[in-house]
């Protein structure tokens, strides 16, 4: 077993080491370095596999004192999952010009942190960690200097910084109620509790600030600017959509977790997920930027996975946390052939990008893989997630709403795919080797976890479900029908109408984010003070 925090440090230290020590030329070593990572996170999920659960306390103190981290199943399968993907990041842009040493110790930097959070069974500590992480991810969406890019990382930084003002004073009522910061020992102290009225408060606080890191209605707005940024390298773009947005769907799994004998908000985030799915489908279609109607419908996937936890089923708690993975997986793809993409064209505007296939028959492969995973085609990885949400779903209005949402996805989906057709006026494009197989590897995986799904998720974490032929034939047709709707909704409505236009210009600035927060901090109180508590 590999110390906890020894995988918290060890990007921090390759980073540092190399940015002291080496020239940019030598970057190729930090795949290197990277492999070594990624032995040690599945060295120690095989033993939380056996153990179920690892703790560790830092500095010999008592627990309760000192700060403990945690590995679970769930993290343990995070943290596996992080050191993957960036280890596909930096294979796929090392030969880059802007991965400079400085540039390459950020990054590795918020690997460490992100894996810190997912370890992380202290709140103070987990507040750091995102403090740390925000100023990266802002450095990180500003590193070329573009003016645009300024602006969006200030305002992510911002946005992000008031946010965790609220995480803070609930982190600190906590503290004042139950004299500890360890997870573990508040979930335990919940007993004491006698009036659930006075947790109320802290909950709001922290849960606030939870759903904004989780890009929830109405607290998303920020995720397009970080994740859409024109000038933001496509690995930095991959890793924010992919993966650092689960952070705040971790944390809202583990609070929920702290809180559920006293408070009951599983309805209230049932409906927001679907709200927030809803209008992430309706602004990625409006869009024509490439880069941000992917952002956007990681607004609706986040909507999705949150529908999945909230539902109180457990194949569609399994399946939320599976489609977790996929997500992390097919969205990377999309936005690394995004890029790759734009960099190509000279442009991000859909309706200037067409023969692609022609072009990079490599990158269309992967693009059109990591497609067939979000929307859901039977056999790839997508499916089998969205399979178990709806089988949890199944009998209620949930049930109806994923079918429409599923709609939306493939609407947004098949507008984007037009990129794929036609005649371009960009001839063959010649590509690293590095960066065709890392996206087909990717794109493969989008298959891989279709076809193994059911086994992957039993080896991963021990959850297995028999899906009958007939219930799977009945999903193939439910989705044939959605593509066939999908793709005359899209030519014969869509592509002639100009509402949508009107839609993508919506944008909030600062100074609505924060009153979106306030808003939401008093949406939650209020549903607390009459719904929420369990007495």
């Amino acid at each position: 077993m590999i110390p906890l925090f020894f995988l918290i440090l060890a990007p921090i230290l390759v980073g540092m080491i190399f940015y002291l020590f080496f020239k940019p030329r030598h970057r190729f070593i930090i795949p290197i370095f990277q492999c070594f990572i990624l032995a040690m996170a599945i060295i120690n999920f095989l033993h939380v596999k056996q153990h179920n659960t690892y703790m560790e306390t830092l500095g010999g103190w008592s627990h309760g004192i000192g700060i403990t981290l945690k590995l679970d199943p769930i993290s343990g399968v995070m943290v596996v999952l992080t050191a993957t993907l960036f280890l596909a990041m930096v294979i796929f842009d090392y030969r880059e010009t802007y991965m400079n040493n400085l540039f390459i110790f950020l990054f590795l930097s918020l690997e460490g942190m992100m894996i810190g959070i997912f370890v992380s069974n202290d709140l103070f500590n987990v507040f750091v960690m995102i403090e740390v992480s925000t100023i990266i991810v802002s450095i990180l969406i500003m590193f070329k200097k573009d003016s645009r890019a300024i602006y969006d990382g200030m305002l992510y930084m911002m946005i992000n910084v008031v946010a965790m003002l609220f995480f803070l004073f609930g982190v600190g009522m906590l503290y004042k109620t139950f004299g500890v910061l360890d997870l573990t020992l508040i979930q335990q102290r919940m007993a004491f509790i006698h009036n659930s009225q006075s947790l109320i408060l802290p909950y709001a606080f922290i849960m606030t600030a939870i759903a904004l890191k989780t890009a929830l209605m109405p607290l998303f707005s920020w995720l397009p600017k970080a994740h859409g940024t024109p000038s933001a390298p496509s690995i930095v773009s991959a890793i924010l959509s992919g993966l650092y947005v689960k952070n705040g769907v971790y944390l809202f799994i583990r609070m929920q977790k702290v809180f559920e004998t006293h408070i009951n908000t599983m309805d209230f985030f049932l409906l927001i997920g679907f709200l927030t799915a809803i209008i992430g489908v309706v602004l990625a279609i409006s869009q024509k930027d490439i880069k941000l109607i992917l952002a956007y419908s990681t607004v609706s996937q986040i909507g999705l996975i949150m529908m999945g936890i909230n539902m109180g089923n457990i194949q569609a708690y399994w399946g939320a946390i599976y489609h977790i993975i996929n997500h992390a997986i097919f969205k990377s793809t999309l936005f690394l052939t995004a890029g790759i993409i734009t960099e190509t064209y000279g442009t991000r505007n859909l309706y200037k990008i067409r023969g692609l296939f022609k072009s990079m028959p490599a990158v269309s492969i992967a693009m059109i893989m990591a497609i067939m995973g979000i929307i859901g085609t039977p056999f790839f990885n997508g499916s089998i997630s969205k399979y178990w949400i709806s089988y949890g779903a199944q009998g209620s209005l949930a049930e109806f709403g994923i079918v429409l949402i599923n709609l939306g996805t493939i609407i947004s989906f098949v507008r984007y795919s037009t990129m794929v057709f036609g005649d371009g006026e960009t001839g063959r494009i010649n590509m690293g080797l590095n960066r065709k197989f890392i996206v087909l590897a990717m794109g493969f995986a989008c298959l891989g976890g279709g076809i193994l799904g059911n086994e992957l998720m039993r080896f991963l974490f021990d959850q297995y479900m028999v899906i009958t032929p007939g219930s799977y034939i009945n999903k193939i047709m439910i989705f044939l029908t959605s593509l066939l709707i999908g793709f005359l909704a899209y030519h014969l409505v869509i592509k002639k109408s100009n509402i949508l236009s009107r839609v993508r210009e919506l944008e909030l600035d600062f100074n609505s984010m924060c009153f979106s927060i306030i808003s939401f901090f008093l949406l939650i109180l209020i549903y607390l003070k009459y719904a929420g508590v369990v007495v």
